[in-house]
């Protein structure tokens, strides 16, 4: 996929997502408009808007955690529809590069019940 295309369908996805998210929380609190979430993250509700409606790239990292915090929403998720990583999974990545990079395309087609099997082993200690 061309770099123009990766971006445009993470934009897409993200805004979509986000404003979906958004709406969700405003049907039932006022407290979650446009104006009013862009105001507690930090930016400007035009930007906001811009991001919502794919207009602009997806924001950094921190405002996306913010984002996510805001609306309940799962942070690597979010990170994800925006074609981004966050600085900790990087930063663990870069420790042992070729190991991780072989165990997730190793994990690329392994069915859903599989990873989280090996999620809940590793995470448990019994590994």
């Amino acid at each position: 996929m061309g770099q123009n295309v990766y971006y445009v369908v993470h934009m897409s996805r993200f805004g979509e997502t986000l404003r979906k998210l958004r709406e969700e929380k405003r049907a039932k609190d006022r407290r979650f408009s446009l104006r009013q979430v862009a105001q507690r993250v930090g930016v400007e509700p035009a930007y906001l808007s811009k991001i919502e409606r794919g207009d602009v790239a997806p924001p950094s990292e921190e405002t996306t955690r913010k984002l996510a915090a805001d609306l309940g929403a799962d942070p690597d998720v979010m990170l994800a529809l925006a074609g981004k990583v966050s600085s900790d999974l990087q930063e663990i990545i870069r420790a042992r590069p070729k190991l991780f990079a072989d165990l997730i395309r190793q994990l690329r087609d392994a069915p859903e019940h599989a990873v989280l099997r090996l999620v809940r082993e590793v995470r448990d200690g019994e590994w």
